[in-house]
């Protein structure tokens, strides 16, 4: 047996160097094994000379069963995988009975106003005398205090019973995800970006992150005809997203605003930016709202925004991650700009909105979030360091951001923004691909060094100023080539609305002067029409190859555009012969 142990000692240092082995003994340490281990080769040593040949083999059979059993006890690895996903598991368990109990307590909220109505009824003497007497012997010994209420705030509130009550809602009724995403929109004078934002969300999300989501869109305007439209240009761009209730669609009634004129001017900000920063605070503590019954995580986005590849997944788990290790965390911040990609619990969503509305007409959106975190934390005498390392704990960044703010044109009123979050990384703002050989020529003017030659060699984009009606963009081929498919995609991530409206792709074939040229299909000048750019600045298409090799392809621009023109993509993929 000595020998067995001589043996083990042996293999510990040799065991060491295998990488990743858990060294697991069953209340025995390492350490303490193996300075017994050392200590009992020096005992043994002068009695290594006097074993027999039996014993010898005895010791070998011994050694031959027992190492490798105790082998394998040192190389069996803990699963940290499992443990992970169980650990994961549980913090979402966590988050969603939480969210439960949040929906507890807003039932318990509306049996408390059913029993105020019987009391009402009670006290009208709409009941028999008789059970008047038994439901008074039963509460005459209750009290109520008098709380404040969102009407102490808002007291215009009164005034119209269905101020709370949203004007509009297009929704399917989703409810129970694991995160909501919150955009507000506004009537923007110079572009709007809804649009462009709502693609890329939804193209930076896999098919399980879609089912798990719900995506607000709060109109914040009081022009139902305007609303009308959005809602309808939403469900036109994103009709199975629509149809599968990905996307709600929401916006206030009139009533919900107060008289925005009469607004106090605070912070020495001028008349208009107070009213403009006050509404937002209401749209937000509205859309929150709205919201807080509808998942388990809240994110707070804005109408002209990037994402990353995978973000609600990314931010599922670093929220469930932060739950798991038990932290105590309130917001955790996936942007470094203003209210961007703010993550929230639902269920503590009531904060928020109660804060927002007791504080609209004081200050911005972003500071009232930062007040809110510092009283929490924040003693009277504690200096900013301190101050500073308490919010933080409650205030959790996440890095790198998994947002950019793209928008230019902000929804002030004459305010020009060109923030944006340097921890996000690059923005690809064109694509670029071996096209074949060709000369370029368009009316379109150019802005600096943006040319349509340069667009079409992949080495950047074109950005022409304000297409008009019959200007062109020519691709002239060196030979005549046949082309199965075509690409054309306007606009960018910084400036989406800069995008080819009403315009059309067209081809001069080898065939085209056999076509007929009363046809819908057909050019005066002989060019067939073969596709157009659909309603997010993007023109695709195959060729049919009975039109022959093509000479010449063409974009043709059909009305006045109050935008400039981006074109970010060109391609012509597989050439089948050029013979």
């Amino acid at each position: 047996m000595r020998f067995l142990i001589l043996s083990i000692s042996t293999c510990l240092p040799l065991l060491s160097l295998i990488p990743g082995v858990s060294w697991r003994l069953s209340g025995i340490s390492i350490i303490a094994l193996t300075i017994t281990l050392e200590a009992e080769k020096e005992k043994m040593t002068p009695h290594f000379t006097t074993l027999t040949p039996v014993r010898k083999r005895c010791v070998i059979v011994l050694v031959l069963v027992l190492v490798p059993c105790v082998i394998l006890n040192l190389l069996t690895p803990s699963d940290m995988r499992e443990e992970a996903v169980l650990q994961n598991s549980i913090a979402e368990l966590q988050a969603k009975l939480e969210h439960l109990h949040a929906k507890y307590i807003s039932s318990q909220e509306e049996i408390n106003l059913l029993s105020h109505q019987l009391l009402q009824l009670i006290e009208s003497n709409h009941i028999l005398p008789d059970l008047q007497l038994l439901i008074n012997n039963g509460t005459s010994n209750v009290t109520n205090i008098k709380l404040p209420s969102i009407y102490n705030f808002l007291p215009h509130f009164l005034n119209d019973p269905n101020s709370l009550r949203p004007a509009f809602v297009q929704s399917k009724g989703r409810s129970g995800v694991s995160m909501v995403l919150g955009v507000p929109t506004v009537k923007r004078e110079v572009q709007s970006y809804l649009m462009a934002t709502l693609k890329n969300l939804l193209d930076r999300m896999n098919t399980a992150e879609i089912a798990d989501t719900l995506i607000i869109v709060l109109v914040a305007e009081t022009d139902i005809d305007y609303v009308t439209y959005v809602a309808k240009q939403i469900e036109v761009q994103f009709p199975n997203e629509c149809e599968a209730g990905v996307i709600d669609v929401i916006s206030p009634s009139l009533s919900y605003y107060p008289n925005l004129s009469k607004l106090r001017d605070t912070l020495g900000d001028d008349h208009q930016r107070v009213i403009w920063r006050s509404k937002q605070n209401l749209d937000f503590a509205f859309l929150m709202s709205y919201a807080q019954t509808k998942g388990t995580f809240y994110v707070q986005l804005e109408d002209d925004i990037l994402a990353k590849k995978n973000f609600i997944t990314t931010m599922k788990s670093f929220a469930l991650q932060k739950i798991g290790t038990k932290e105590n965390w309130f917001v955790l911040d996936f942007c470094q700009l203003g209210f961007i990609g703010k993550l929230f619990k639902c269920v503590e969503l009531p904060w928020l909105i109660q804060f927002f509305l007791m504080f609209y007409n004081d200050k911005p959106v972003d500071w009232l979030l930062d007040h809110l975190i510092s009283t929490k934390v924040c003693s009277l005498d504690m200096d900013h360091k301190h101050c500073k390392m308490a919010k933080a704990e409650l205030w959790i960044h996440y890095k790198p951001s998994l947002f950019q703010h793209i928008g230019t044109h902000s929804s002030l009123k004459g305010k020009v923004q060109k923030l944006k979050d340097k921890q996000f990384g690059k923005i690809t703002l064109f694509y670029a691909h071996e096209n074949p050989e060709a000369t370029v020529e368009t009316q379109i003017k150019p802005y600096k060094q943006y040319t349509l030659q340069k667009a079409y060699k992949g080495e950047s984009f074109f950005w022409g100023l304000l297409p008009q009606p019959g200007d062109h963009l020519k691709f002239k081929f060196s030979h005549p080539i046949f082309i199965k498919k075509y690409l054309f995609r306007s606009g960018n991530p910084e400036h989406p609305s800069d995008r080819f409206y009403n315009t059309t792709v067209e081809v001069l074939a080898e065939m085209s002067p056999l076509l007929d040229r009363n046809s819908n299909d057909v050019t005066e000048d002989g060019y067939v029409i073969i596709g157009k750019f659909d309603v997010l600045g993007v023109a695709e298409g195959t060729i049919d190859r009975k039109l022959g090799k093509v000479l010449v392809l063409r974009l043709t621009i059909h009305s006045e555009s109050e935008n400039w023109a981006i074109l970010s993509e060109v391609k012509k993929i597989l050439i089948i012969d050029s013979l």
